[in-house]
């Protein structure tokens, strides 16, 4: 495997072996040197293996080792004569960020972040299988994996304007309930309204800087504001799924891929069909989940504030999912046509005039949230239309982790991270000091040099930078 550079944080793996289509890499010289990066390069190799594969596949500054697909990687394939592979959207399916604006300033909230931590912390259900205080029914599961976030607000969890703020409205069309097995939707039944463990947070921040005052007043956002970020998905629910249809495909795959855990099937096989009626039950899940931990989240600070979440001015800035496989039209050799988009640890970026995004957000781009470290910052971006030709409309995820779990753990071992988030006046609180360590920031890269990567290729613009003050890990 050759890994040529051809630009400005840019490289690229031409078509080689099994390869069908070239690889592209948006990362910096540094990360280009890492044996990390080109482990996940190798993994992005194989991708470009797969068949039906169009035009190139695409890693992100925040690549790092996946299972089968790398996270930080994007791959489309054609509908007609491509698969699908769970691999490329992940366990956590529709694992994505919320970020909720308010009108408060992070004067008025600095002498209340530990009161209002608290109640978050009692109030959201958090940590390995957690379970949340919602039970649903058998009934009930059944038209929230078709419904989606809806079906949290028709129950009373938010307000319909919350799902203008959503990637696809914050629902799946063609989910199949029968496509879920028995154990998957008994895992569901306990666990919407829950946060989870490892990687997922919720975090009080506020902004530190704007960079694009015309997005920023489109998005709600103003310096010194804060901002709630939300990183959960589709819990044991989608989790089940994936195992669930790894191991179908295993035993009925019909193409022998690379890397056995690349397996795929033939989208137009039923078999195909069926995973991906069962993965956008997955979303679906995952966007209601989202969407009733938001109104958990506003009652809080109702608590905290003794005002309304009107009054507070907590509306969702957007919701965005990067774990996840969706049919999109994307130009191929001058014509458009439908593609099996696969976006595993990859934000949607589309830019301004995309007929997917509705209201204000088709005049300036979508906004696409990247979180970083829970010690250093995250980011706001928008989407550009660039993005469209250069990666399928695609941004990073986050910061992505260059530390795996237990190197991580390992290194902080007699470290106090708690404490030390403290002394820099953010004030952490967890389930876990096992999951405090998992998560330290150094496990990260910066996720500075990741969005300045995505800037200078023209695949996101910075909108805003946050500060974390308060942040619950599971």
């Amino acid at each position: 495997m050759v890994v040529k550079k051809k630009g400005r944080s840019f490289y690229e793996i031409r078509p080689e072996g099994g390869m069908r289509v070239p690889a592209y890499a948006y990362i910096s010289d540094e990360m280009a040197g890492q044996k990390e990066t080109t482990e996940a390069l190798g993994q992005l190799a194989n991708v470009a293996c797969l068949p039906g594969v169009r035009r190139f596949v695409v890693a992100m500054p925040d690549i790092h080792y996946g299972y089968g697909f790398p996270i930080g990687g994007v791959c489309a394939t054609d509908p007609e004569n491509g698969v699908i592979s769970p691999g490329g959207v992940g366990y956590d399916i529709n694992c994505g960020v919320r970020a909720i604006g308010t009108s408060l300033t992070v004067e008025e909230i600095r002498g209340r972040i530990e009161q209002l931590l608290v109640d978050l912390y009692r109030t959201v259900p958090a940590g390995v299988g957690s379970a949340g205080n919602i039970r649903l029914s058998n009934k009930d599961e059944r038209r929230l994996v078709g419904e989606g976030a809806l079906w949290a607000v028709t129950n009373g969890f938010g307000e319909e304007e919350d799902l203008l703020r959503c990637e696809d409205g914050g629902r799946m069309e063609g989910a199949e309930y029968s496509a879920v097995s028995a154990a998957a939707r008994e895992r569901g039944r306990t666990q919407l309204g829950t946060l989870g463990a490892g990687n997922h947070f919720l975090e009080i921040s506020y902004v530190s800087r704007i960079f694009d005052p015309d997005a920023a007043a489109v998005y709600g956002l103003f310096e010194g504001g804060i901002v709630v970020l939300l990183h959960t998905g589709s819990r044991g629910f989608g989790y089940q799924i994936c195992d669930d249809y790894l191991a179908m495909m295993r035993t009925a795959h019909t193409f022998e891929p690379p890397d056995p855990q690349l397996v795929s099937v033939y989208l137009k096989e039923d078999l195909g069909a069926r995973y991906l009626a069962a993965m956008r039950a997955a979303a679906n899940f995952a966007w209601a989940n989202r969407q009733v931990l938001t109104s958990l989240i506003r009652g809080c600070f109702e608590r905290t504030f003794g005002r309304s979440y009107t009054g507070l001015g907590m509306s969702v800035v957007y919701d965005v999912s990067h774990n996840i496989a969706r049919l999109e039209r994307h130009e191929v050799e001058g014509k458009k046509m439908v593609l099996c988009v696969h976006r595993k640890g990859a934000t949607r970026a589309f830019g301004p005039g995309h007929p997917d995004l509705r209201g204000p957000y088709g005049k300036v781009g979508q906004p696409v949230l990247i979180p970083g470290d829970m010690g250093t910052a995250s980011y706001i971006l928008k989407g550009t239309a660039a993005s469209m030709d250069k990666s399928f409309g695609t941004a990073c995820h986050g910061a992505g982790r260059i530390l795996s779990r237990r190197k991580a753990v390992k290194e902080a071992q007699h470290r106090d991270i708690q404490r030390e988030l403290g002394d820099k006046g953010i004030v952490v609180m967890s389930r876990s000091d096992r999951t405090l360590k998992e998560e330290m920031p150094e496990a990260y890269k910066d996720v500075s040099e990741v969005v300045e990567i995505v800037e200078q290729n023209d695949l996101a613009r910075k909108v805003a930078r946050l500060v974390p003050v308060g942040v619950i890990k599971g």
